[in-house]
């Protein structure tokens, strides 16, 4: 993806590309254009999408340096003492996610698009961790806004 606003799917596991366009498919998930978009597609064509963006070779993007250091402690240890989970527990040390789990592809995705998800989960207006226990929507809750940038930049130097 060229707008940092959207995410970007290169190298994204198969299995978590089709349960999220079947969440937009079938409401679970709400975006005004990805839930058009999905509601077109067969699950055919569903499953055709997820294996060629997983074949794509994600972009090399950079981390704010101003953020690394906040954003690292972050990803790598959370913050015990606030209750935050270290990012890698799921996600790994390098962002490749763990697609037995359902975690995704987090590594070199846009800091403008991973900052809106965690706000959005802060907010609980996105639910897609139902299946995990909330985790995502505990951990943003926990987090602030510069916590959320932080991270979210870090995430996007991730190669």
């Amino acid at each position: 993806s060229i707008n940092p606003e959207w995410p970007s799917l290169a190298g994204q596991h198969p299995k978590y590309t089709t349960n999220t366009l079947q969440a937009f498919k079938n409401g679970q998930r709400n975006n005004v254009l990805m839930s058009g978009q999905a509601a077109a597609l067969d699950d055919q064509a569903i499953e055709d999408l997820a294996a060629y963006y997983a074949t794509q070779t994600p972009s090399k993007r950079t981390a704010d340096p101003a953020l690394v250091d906040q954003g690292e402690r972050l990803y790598l240890g959370g913050d015990l003492d606030r209750g935050i989970t270290a990012c890698t527990a799921c996600h790994g040390p390098t962002g490749r996610g763990n697609p037995g789990a359902g975690y995704p592809v987090v590594a070199g995705q846009h800091a403008a698009y991973t900052a809106n998800q965690l706000m959005a989960y802060r907010a609980g207006e996105r639910q897609s961790d139902a299946e995990q226990g909330q985790i995502m929507r505990n951990i943003a809750a926990l987090m602030s806004d510069k916590d959320i940038r932080a991270v979210a930049s870090y995430i996007q130097g991730l190669q």
